[in-house]
C-alpha cells in the first residue's frame, strides 16, 4: 500500500471540508444535480473518447496508484544473481528448473529464450519489443485519466451555465438569485476538485509507476544478456546495482558476500 497516495487523498478532502466549515455550511456544497452533471458528463465523454474495453481496463489499473512494491527491484536482482550463479556452476540448461520459481513473468520469458539457445541480439530485440507494447498499454491508462481531468472542469462550466440560465429565468424574484448563483458555482467547484485532486494526480502517479516498471524491465534485460554472455555474477551484481538507489544496495551486498561465487 502506497501511504503517500492514501494520505494525499485524505488530507486533500479533509482540508477542503475544513476550509468550508470555517466559513460556511457543508450542506451548501452538496448538490445532486451538480454531481450528476460533472461526474456523469465526464464519464460519458470518456466513454465517447475511448473504446469501452480500454476505459474499463483503466479502472482496474487505479489500484497501481495505491500500491508500491519498494522491494521489487531488490528481489529481482537477487533472483538474477542466483540465476547467474546457477548458470556459472551448472550451465545455462540448469536454469530451466530454476525458472519455474521466478516471480516475474518477463524475467521467466527471457530465461526460457536463453535456455532455447536464442541468439543474444534476438533475445534483446524480443524483450525490447515487449517493452514498447507495455509502455503503450501504460500510456492508454494515463491518457484516460488525463482526459477525465480535462473534461471535468469543462462540465463544471456547463453546469454553471445551466445554473445561470435557471437563475435568469427567476430573476423577477430577487430572493432566488443568491441560492441559484451558489448552485451554479458549485458545479465548477466539483469539476475543479475532481480534476486536481483525483484524476490528474492518479494520471501522474501511474506515470511514475510506469517509469519504475520499465526501468525494472530494462534492468532484467541487462541481467539476462549478462548471464547469457557468461559474465561473473559479481560483475552482473555491480551492473544491476546501478539501476537502484545506493541505500537499497545493502541487501544486495549482503547477498553477494554469502552467495556469489
Amino acid at each position: 500500500m502506497d501511504l503517500g497516495t492514501a494520505i494525499g487523498f485524505i488530507l486533500g478532502i479533509a482540508f477542503i471540508i475544513y476550509g468550508i466549515l470555517l466559513s460556511g455550511d457543508i450542506i451548501t456544497f452538496l448538490n445532486l444535480a451538480s454531481i450528476l452533471i460533472v461526474l456523469g458528463g465526464t464519464i460519458a465523454a470518456t466513454f465517447i473518447s475511448f473504446p469501452l474495453k480500454k476505459v474499463t481496463a483503466s479502472i482496474k489499473v487505479v489500484k497501481n496508484a495505491f500500491t508500491d512494491k519498494k522491494s521489487e527491484q531488490v528481489e529481482i536482482i537477487k533472483e538474477i544473481i542466483n540465476l547467474a550463479n546457477i548458470a556459472r556452476k551448472e550451465g545455462l540448461l540448469a536454469l530451466e528448473d530454476a525458472s519455474e520459481d521466478l516471480s516475474d513473468d518477463f524475467l521467466k520469458k527471457g530465461i526460457l529464450l536463453i535456455i532455447d539457445g536464442t541468439d543474444p541480439e534476438l533475445v534483446k530485440n524480443i524483450l525490447e519489443t515487449e517493452l514498447i507494447f507495455i509502455e503503450d498499454r501504460h500510456l492508454e491508462g494515463q491518457n484516460i485519466f488525463e482526459t477525465m481531468a480535462t473534461f471535468s472542469p469543462a462540465f463544471g462550466m456547463i453546469g454553471t451555465l445551466i445554473g445561470l440560465i435557471n437563475m435568469l429565468q427567476e430573476l423577477d424574484d430577487p430572493s432566488t438569485v443568491g441560492p441559484n448563483m451558489a448552485v451554479a458555482l458549485i458545479t465548477t467547484f466539483y469539476g475543479t476538485v475532481l480534476a486536481n485532486l483525483i484524476f490528474q494526480p492518479i494520471a501522474n502517479k501511474l506515470k511514475g509507476r510506469s517509469k519504475k516498471e520499465l526501468a525494472i524491465k530494462e534492468m532484467i534485460i541487462e541481467g539476462l544478456l549478462s548471464i547469457q554472455a557468461g559474465e561473473n555474477p559479481r560483475i552482473i551484481e555491480e551492473k544491476l546495482n546501478t539501476f537502484i538507489a545506493p541505500n537499497m544496495r545493502k541487501n544486495i551486498n549482503e547477498l553477494g558476500e554469502s552467495e556469489v561465487a
